[in-house]
């Protein structure tokens, strides 16, 4: 127990190994670079090994492990293993008596301690539908990286809507992160939740300074993760924090579909005997309800299923139109819309409106048979498209649904930089980048649109011949 105590709240790369590098073996241990990095010398050869400081505000006076300590691979290694619990009896009236998994009456597990292990873990997202979606990948690497872990999110009204589509997810909480003046009763409620959860981690990908850093603080979490600012109103946060990224801009959103790349990337860092986890792609469940629900509503519509196109990005003042807060400019007139789905030959297009007063607007430009579809969730968003041939949108959750689902789709793009950062890979997904020339999305070359739409067309030929 004396030794378990003393242990470092981290275990560097030095210590990670120690059949790799016996201590019989060791001969001399030298420090450079002001204890920076280590000089590992053996019989044979000699190498850098780094040993950075985890978290430079936590302790200036912390100069890093200490390299003649030496302990076993036993809770050290590898990765965690499913806790067991045994079953809750409903007929207890004593609710007192229930702890929360990992945890006995009297001690935690000793993984926890060595190891850190991750048994339930909070993201707080920041933003709305489209930057919700993008998380996806790293709540997928959280539950490969730490088998049996617990994932809950808190994110704002609109953001929790798009947990529906994610079984990884055990509970998604209603707090707005964004939103720098909250209620107070709000404030200290969502604080009681986290700190009644036992988290073991919380990871936030809101922009942190001193305030939110001590929000993140006062949850008890042992490990806090965040992003925080890339100015000066990020002095002090580091101090209430375990582990910083500082992002390129003060807007996360611009850095397109990678936006969390640094996130994601210290999620699946190697250690432990531990490989690197490789980020996995995009994708999201749909429940037969919900397909059932959206098949009524397109059936009432005047279409069939997989004989329509989606239309989305349909220029409104509704907060369902799904836009990225990193590209502003993703919107395009109903007039507009009219002309490309003129070229849709064979196919039915279907325009999703956020608002039930766009219809009449519709009705107006496109005509009074056109097929409209009420959809501002992005879960009846996505089962729209899982039943449709194809999809042609924006720059709106709508192009990132098709790519999860593994539909063909046309993104329209108010630059090329902007295609290439928010669709990477874009032949892969079965998706044609169109791009305005002058960077303004209404430039839009329409030709270029209705040339790209034969490939919703050519399988329609085929399938008649």
């Amino acid at each position: 127990m004396a030794a378990t105590s003393l242990l470092p709240k981290s275990i560097s790369q030095f210590l990670i190994n120690p059949p790799s590098i016996p201590s019989t073996s060791l001969i001399n241990v030298t420090f450079v670079n002001n204890s920076a990095d280590l000089i590992l010398c053996t019989k044979n050869s000699c190498k850098i090994v780094t040993n950075a400081k985890k978290n430079p505000w936590l302790d200036p006076f912390d100069d890093g492990v200490d390299p003649e300590m030496e302990y076993g691979s036993l809770f050290s290694e590898g990765k965690q293993d499913e806790d067991p619990r045994p079953p809750d009896n409903p007929d207890n009236p004593y609710g007192f008596l229930k702890f929360p998994m990992g945890y006995n009456v009297e001690i935690a597990s000793l993984g926890l301690k060595i190891r850190g292990d991750v048994r339930r873990c909070c993201c707080v997202i920041s933003g709305g539908v489209y930057e919700n979606l993008l998380f996806f990948p790293a709540i997928q690497l959280l539950k490969d990286r730490y088998p049996g872990v617990q994932i809950d999110v808190v994110a704002s009204d609109r953001g929790k809507q798009t947990y529906e589509l994610n079984k990884n997810v055990r509970w998604a909480n209603v707090y707005d992160p964004d939103d720098d003046f909250p209620e107070p009763a709000e404030y200290t409620d969502i604080l009681g939740v986290l700190k009644n959860r036992y988290y073991d981690m919380i990871l936030s990908t809101k922009l942190a300074g001193i305030g939110h850093a001590a929000f993140l603080f006062m949850s008890t979490a042992r490990d806090r993760v965040s992003y925080i600012y890339p100015n000066v109103n990020a002095a002090g946060a580091g101090l209430f924090l375990s582990e910083t990224f500082k992002p390129d801009s003060t807007n996360l959103s611009e850095g397109g579909y990678h936006m969390y790349h640094q996130m994601v990337d210290w999620l699946g860092r190697p250690g432990r005997k531990v490989p690197r986890h490789p980020v996995p792609p995009l994708k999201v469940l749909i429940s037969r309800k919900l397909k059932e629900v959206v098949e009524a509503k397109y059936q009432k519509a005047g279409v069939q299923k997989g004989k329509y196109i989606v239309i989305h990005g349909i220029k409104a003042d509704s907060k369902a139109n799904m836009q990225s807060r990193g590209d502003a400019d993703s919107l395009l007139p109903i007039e507009v819309w009219s002309q490309i789905t003129n070229a849709i030959n064979g196919l039915r297009p279907v325009f999703v409106i956020p608002h039930e007063r766009e219809r009449v607007h519709v009705e107006d430009v496109v005509g009074y048979d056109a097929s409209m579809v009420f959809i501002t969730t992005p879960g009846q968003l996505a089962a729209l498209i899982n039943d449709s041939a194809g999809v042609i949108a924006t720059n709106t959750a709508a192009i990132q649904l098709a790519n999860a689902r593994e539909k063909p789709s046309i993104g329209l793009f108010s630059s090329e930089d902007k295609g290439r950062l928010f669709v990477p890979n874009a032949e892969a997904k079965k998706c044609s980048i169109i791009s305005s020339k002058t960077g303004r999305l209404i430039d839009i070359d329409v030709e270029a649109v209705k040339s790209a739409v034969e490939i919703f067309t050519v399988p329609l030929a085929l399938a008649s011949v």
